[in-house]
């Protein structure tokens, strides 16, 4: 459905499947789901950011009341708040690219 699309609209499109493939019927994960989702498909963005306040803050409220659902864009400002914070961000800054 993208073969056109950009990079960045491939990557959302990505974040967008992987979601769905987790998610129940009503289109919603539990935090719980969530929690493990965010720290199994993405964990190359969340490592080492335990220490962080926001961090802990964010996975906190995903242990709180585990079973409550989250909706895809809720789940999306997690995953972007995470992305924002994290260490490999800046490194992904750092690289240079050339075409």
């Amino acid at each position: 459905a993208l073969k056109k699309g950009s990079d960045l609209e491939k990557a959302f499109a990505t974040a967008a499947l992987v979601y769905n493939n987790y998610a129940d019927p009503e289109s919603k994960l539990s935090k719980a789901e969530t929690k493990s989702l965010l720290q199994s498909q993405f964990g190359h963005f969340i490592q080492g950011q335990e220490n962080k306040p926001k961090y802990q803050e964010i996975i906190s409220s995903l242990d709180e009341e585990s079973e409550n659902k989250i909706n895809f864009e809720d789940f999306m400002i997690l995953l972007v708040s995470l992305t924002l914070m994290s260490d490999l961000l800046q490194e992904i800054k750092n690289v240079k690219t050339t075409k």
